[in-house]
């Protein structure tokens, strides 16, 4: 009965009422006016991320990019899914990955030709400050390999028969402005030919027609090693600093008396604006996921050197071969042969 409480005591709890509710109010409030950053990276990852890789299935690239995913989803426990848009390079899939919403449920593979292909037009955007960087992961091995039954048995062969009959001979590569075409652009310059070049939208297509004897050199990272070693094909040069290891009877460029190195190692990155807490989860998971002995036995397989470089130094990286880009794409007239392509 209430007729019966002092009227102070009934003011008192009234008033003590109101202070819980005002406080309660109130942290509800703030907890409701966290950004949504803030609030997502509290809990990132709360769902499936999707990898995209700008390559075809079955390249080397991808099965790079599968091996770390796979080793990734496990320490951030949730699934990386890798979805492939292949073409243009890699461009296609870049565009995709730059246009997505930096939330970290989208991040992919960027190509190191990003810096070449935004300097000629076929990537609307400046990597340097356009992309977020979160790992760099390994390189690849190229080289150029024939049919085990082709004329050319040395890459002595190939220069004499491309000098006798210049565009004649034909090689495959994965795409035009791509690491393929252009290191056999910069070979053919240095060995004074010219070739016929025929472009693909991956290694793997590329080198499906090389096996069928339908073009005369393979322009690759190493999807050709598997066959080399069955015999099906012949390996000429590679195109690194050094032998690579698994084919250590093959010269390099560089020793034929040829100043062409390739190595394009593959990057992972994310759209720019990334928040800050969300960019550091991914770059620590594929810093582990680089250096863990399931993705070093898949790079070992694929002769995919291991060259890590965290984000920010990765992106230092970038700037410094965006700078080359500049130079080589007036060397060796890339606007011109994309124009008449």
């Amino acid at each position: 009965m209430t007729q019966g409480i002092p009227t102070n005591l009934t003011r008192r709890r009234l008033l003590l009422g109101s202070a819980a509710a005002t406080a309660a109010a109130a942290t509800g409030t703030a907890g409701l006016i966290l950004p949504r950053s803030a609030r997502a990276a509290a809990v990132y990852p709360e769902r499936p991320i999707t990898f995209i890789c700008p390559w075809p299935v079955g390249g080397t690239a991808d099965q790079s990019m599968r091996a770390l995913c796979q080793v990734a989803s496990g320490i951030l426990k949730q699934s990386v899914v890798v979805e492939n848009r292949a073409g243009a390079s890699g461009m296609i899939g870049t565009k995709a990955l730059a246009r997505a919403n930096p939330d970290g449920y989208t991040i992919g593979q960027i190509p190191i030709s990003v810096t070449r292909f935004s300097q000629l037009g076929m990537l609307q955007l400046d990597p340097r400050t356009e992309l977020t960087y979160l790992a760099r992961t390994s390189g690849q091995t190229f080289g150029i390999a024939v049919p085990a039954n082709s004329r050319f048995k040395t890459l002595e062969d190939v220069i004499a028969a491309a000098k006798a009959s210049p565009g004649r001979i034909t090689y495959a590569h994965a795409g035009i402005g791509g690491a393929t075409h252009v290191g056999m652009e910069q070979f053919a310059l240095a060995a004074n030919i010219r070739f016929n070049a025929i472009a693909y939208k991956g290694g793997a297509a590329a080198l499906q027609d090389v096996l069928a004897g339908q073009v005369d050199l393979l322009a690759d990272s190493s999807s050709w090693a598997p066959h080399v070693e069955a015999g099906k094909l012949r390996l000429l040069a590679t195109w690194g600093e050094q032998r690579t290891p698994r084919f250590k009877d093959t010269p390099t460029l560089r020793e034929l008396g040829y100043n062409v190195v390739v190595e394009a190692p593959n990057g992972i990155g994310a759209p720019k604006g990334l928040p800050p807490a969300v960019e550091k989860t991914l770059r620590d998971a594929f810093r582990a996921a680089v250096a863990s002995a399931e993705f070093k036995a898949v790079a070992a397989r694929i002769d995919a050197p291991v060259m890590y470089l965290d984000g920010p130094e990765y992106k230092k990286y970038v700037t410094t071969v965006y700078d080359q880009e500049t130079q080589l794409i007036q060397r060796l007239k890339l606007k011109e042969l994309l124009q008449q392509s």
